[in-house]
């Protein structure tokens, strides 16, 4: 990324909703770029000149699962946040797997779009320069001792719950979908089921209160979320 105000290429077919975020970004301090269509949104990707992406799905010309698909397939790691009015969980599940980094539904707060926007370049900034400790709230996990500690007390962890913890670490703010973490920490697909223990086994071992987790987060039929620091 460049110095100076971060470059937001919206891609939207909607007037109204470009126009309603070029006002609303540009007066937090970012640079807005706008393209109504795929093939325009490509050719301005082309140029390596936007930090973060914000892509609708339906567009004229070329979908927004095409060019997320088209941007991992070329070894981009440009943040992506989908926005979208489509609120099928397959068609969140479908762009989080194929690479975009957080999903916002439509109608949608401006608030909770910059949260994300926030969290998503956080993100690319912890792949280009990994931090040997990470650390959120309460938790800490020292990535090259891997020891994990709460409230400055270490906590045993058995190495599939270390596995799965470090790769929500590893993705910390985005969204990561059942089928993702399933291939990245058991190596295969197999059952959700097992994934649902892990998760709760090692909720009560870092959260406050398990009860009601706010570090790991459930996207509700989609996968889980690790809270990035602030």
């Amino acid at each position: 990324m460049t110095s100076g105000p971060q470059r937001v290429l919206v891609v939207d077919d909607e007037p109204p909703i470009r126009r309603f975020l070029r006002t609303s970004l540009s007066s937090q301090g970012y640079q807005v770029i706008e393209a109504e269509d795929g093939p325009s949104a490509r050719e301005i990707l082309r140029q390596n000149t936007a930090d973060v992406l914000v892509l609708d799905l339906g567009l004229p010309g070329l979908d927004g699962f095409e060019i997320i698909k088209q941007l991992r397939d070329s070894g981009s790691t440009l943040p992506i946040i989908v926005l979208s009015s489509r609120t099928d969980e397959a068609g969140k599940v479908r762009a989080l797997d194929l690479g975009a980094d957080d999903y916002v539904t439509k109608p949608f707060g401006m608030d909770e779009l910059l949260a994300r926007l926030r969290a998503a370049l956080r993100h690319r900034l912890q792949q280009q320069g990994e931090r040997p400790i990470f650390r959120v709230d309460h938790l800490a996990v020292d990535l090259v001792r891997r020891v994990v500690t709460v409230q400055e007390r270490e906590v045993k962890l058995t190495p599939r719950e270390y596995d799965l913890l470090r790769t929500l670490v590893a993705h910390a703010g985005k969204v990561l979908t059942h089928r993702f973490l399933l291939r990245e920490v058991w190596g295969s697909e197999t059952d959700v089921a097992y994934l649902r223990i892990y998760v709760r086994t090692l909720r009560q071992k870092i959260e406050a209160d398990p009860d009601r987790p706010q570090l790991i987060t459930t996207e509700q039929g989609v996968g889980y979320r690790l809270k990035a620091p602030d």
